[in-house]
């Protein structure tokens, strides 16, 4: 059984090049509806971007998550930024050459240019990245941690508010033979009414259908402690289920108005039916506001 996880989370690690380059990786989530990866990543790292969000893909379901790399010199000086100098070398050399002319870039006007000397300039591509990955795995896995921590005491919660619905559900049930007579006698008076005034017997027998829909609530409460049941269910297996978790409290809540408007304006036991009902539509919508967090 894999661990409810919420999706809200934060990770950080720092490792260091063979070249004493020392970088930190950092992650943060929030919640999302599906899973939407942003990477904070130096220039020219399209490869390693490629094998982050495989990696995240691999241990992240949903979420919005933001990756942070950076680097800085561990002597605390300035760093050559290779990949600009490099580059901008190679064209100085190929428009001479294209030209005709025999020169050499200089040194000095080359560490000018905005970016060549950073005090966080990046290394290349192909000497951080199996440190990175490695870094990510360890950062991914915090991560997770953190999360299903927090899933943890989301857990604990959301079986608290199950349990106050089923007991809303019992106190229900002891006012409901109180609510049927009420609605027999309702519908007694309104028989002799219609009787009386010779009123069409098709509609004294649809009259009295729709009264006898409206007076009993049993389906409602067999439905309601279905979908809790099932939600505990979901709740033990764990893994990723908040999905299902929100559709089924849309159900719950569904079940909760209909039971509210059967009983409304009624006096007597149906008050404490209306006020079971309402505390009912309470842990409804608080177990909501916890599960748009879940994995």
């Amino acid at each position: 059984m894999s661990a409810l996880r919420s999706m809200t989370g934060f990770a950080q690690v720092k490792g260091q090049l063979n070249g004493g380059t020392a970088f930190t990786v950092s992650l943060k989530s929030v919640n999302h509806r599906f899973l939407d990866v942003h990477f904070r990543l130096p220039a020219n790292s399209d490869a390693l971007e490629m094998a982050l969000r495989k990696a995240l893909k691999q241990k992240l379901a949903r979420g919005h998550v933001d990756l942070n790399l950076s680097f800085e010199s561990s002597a605390g000086g300035m760093m050559l930024n290779r990949q600009l100098v490099g580059a901008y070398v190679q064209a100085f050399r190929a428009a001479a050459i294209e030209a005709g002319i025999a020169a050499e870039p200089d040194l000095n006007a080359v560490l000018r240019l905005p970016g060549a000397l950073d005090s966080n300039a990046a290394p290349a591509e192909s000497e951080f990245t199996p440190a990175v990955l490695q870094a990510v795995d360890e950062a991914l896995a915090n991560l997770n941690r953190m999360r299903e921590e927090e899933g943890r005491s989301m857990d604990r919660e959301l079986r608290e508010r199950m349990a106050h619905l089923l007991s809303g559900c019992t106190e229900v049930r002891k006012h409901r033979e109180a609510v049927l007579k009420t609605y027999s006698e309702r519908l007694k008076s309104r028989l002799q009414e219609w009787i009386g005034a010779n009123v069409d017997s098709d509609r004294i027998v649809q009259e009295a259908a729709l009264l006898a829909d409206r007076s009993d609530i049993q389906e409602e409460l067999v439905r309601l402690e279905n979908h809790v049941q099932h939600f505990l269910g979901l709740l033990d297996a764990g893994g990723e289920a908040g999905k299902k978790l929100d559709f089924l409290l849309q159900e719950m809540n569904r079940e909760a108005n209909t039971l509210l408007s059967k009983t409304s304006g009624l006096a007597g036991e149906a008050v404490r039916i209306t006020e079971a009902g309402l505390a009912m539509k309470s842990d409804i919508e608080k177990a909501r506001e916890q599960v748009q967090n879940i994995e």
